[in-house]
């Protein structure tokens, strides 16, 4: 816990090895008194304390995944390009590295995150770092590392210095006992991944620090995310980026998913709009700290159907990966997102004629589409 580490590393009751999870025992720290709303009113300073022209210092964890580089161009664009940190354990490409700061960062050590956070005088913190579901299913162990030691680490720092901390949920935290369509943002969850599991206590965590400590905690649970500048990473829904890819390039596509298997899914930019709008929010519209996001809701074969309409010589075929399978059949055909749209003014942009058309231009299929009409 956050007031642990403090107090115990003050009064030079214990050592705490970076990244590793620990905690100080409690004997070390049972004689020392504090007061729990000191604590609240320390942890929620900065997260409180912006004018209008003082802009946050942002620090983005597992930057070059799918979300991270897209969040950073959209918050440098906001707040200026030095106030927003890419960070990972992964070296950059060039246009990143060269597009504003990075930083290499390990979420498993504690020691290094909280230098960082010091150092550069961090105020938010956007959590991107964790093993997505299918490859989290794959090494159960590194995803409970990362998805679970890791966002231990990010809490405790988040809560230490006052900072308005982001972590992403998604529709994986729901499981088969959950209703389905809709799903609701309030409802048995009970998922069956690691990654599920991770999320759900992701969740339960940042509610637990908010009520105990004041940590300015913010979550939204994603659906599937589309987007073209990044390549299928080891998720349930990337069937839904890998046949724009494949239509594209080949002209063939080969699904892992059983073509009536429906899924909330969600084109990138609203996806990044809806992460900035709700933390952005001011903290007296959020009746809670993890909301549902939603945009459209399809299966495999109306996502062909619509793509064929653009590129009607698309061959797809259906070769059912069965680990996949089970992961979509146990979560969310629709998301109720009403919550979102009526506290905070959700609204999305992109349905799904949109999506295809974006998707399309976007990595290139202007001279297929020609050459097909």
């Amino acid at each position: 816990m956050p007031v642990f580490r403090a107090l115990a590393r003050a009064a030079q009751q214990t050592v705490l090895t970076p990244g590793c999870g620990c905690r100080p025992p409690a004997l070390a720290v049972r004689h020392i008194s504090f007061s729990p709303r000191q604590v609240t009113s320390d942890a929620s300073f900065h997260s409180v304390s912006f004018s209008e022209t003082d802009h946050p210092k942002v620090l983005i964890t597992g930057g070059l995944g799918q979300l991270g580089v897209g969040l950073a161009k959209l918050l440098r664009k906001r707040f200026g390009k030095n106030n927003v940190i890419l960070s990972d354990i992964r070296k950059p490409p060039s246009h990143v590295f060269h597009s504003g700061p990075f930083i290499y960062s390990d979420i498993l050590d504690y020691k290094n995150l909280r230098e960082i956070v010091v150092n550069n005088r961090i105020t938010w913190l956007v959590h991107y770092s964790a093993l997505l579901s299918a490859v989290g299913e794959a090494n159960v162990s590194l995803a409970r590392a990362v998805n679970i030691t890791g966002l231990h680490n990010i809490l405790d720092i988040a809560a230490e210095h006052g900072l308005r901390l982001f972590v992403p949920s998604t529709i994986g935290a729901f499981g088969p006992t959950s209703p389905r369509n809709p799903t609701p943002d309030l409802c048995v969850q009970r998922p069956r991944t690691i990654y599920g599991v991770s999320k759900v206590h992701a969740e339960l965590m940042g509610e637990y620090y908010h009520h105990k400590y004041g940590l300015d905690f913010r979550c939204l649970r994603y659906p599937g995310i589309i987007s073209a500048d990044s390549q299928p990473g080891g998720g349930t829904t990337d069937y839904a980026v890998a046949i724009f890819h494949d239509a594209v390039k080949t002209g063939k596509f080969e699904c892992n998913l059983k073509p009536d298997t429906r899924l909330p899914m969600m084109y990138i930019d609203d996806c990044l709009r809806a992460t900035l709008e709700v933390m952005e929010s001011p903290a007296e519209q959020l009746s809670m700290r993890t909301y549902n996001i939603n945009a459209m809701s399809f299966t495999p074969e109306e996502l062909v159907a619509e793509v064929q309409k653009q590129l009607p010589d698309l061959q797809v075929t259906y070769n059912i990966d069965p680990v996949r399978q089970a992961i979509a059949d146990s979560w969310p055909m629709n998301f109720d997102d009403e919550n979102a749209r009526r506290e905070w003014g959700w609204k999305h942009e992109y349905d799904l004629p949109e999506l295809v058309t974006t998707m399309l231009n976007s990595i290139g299929a202007d001279s297929r589409i020609a050459s097909a009409n």
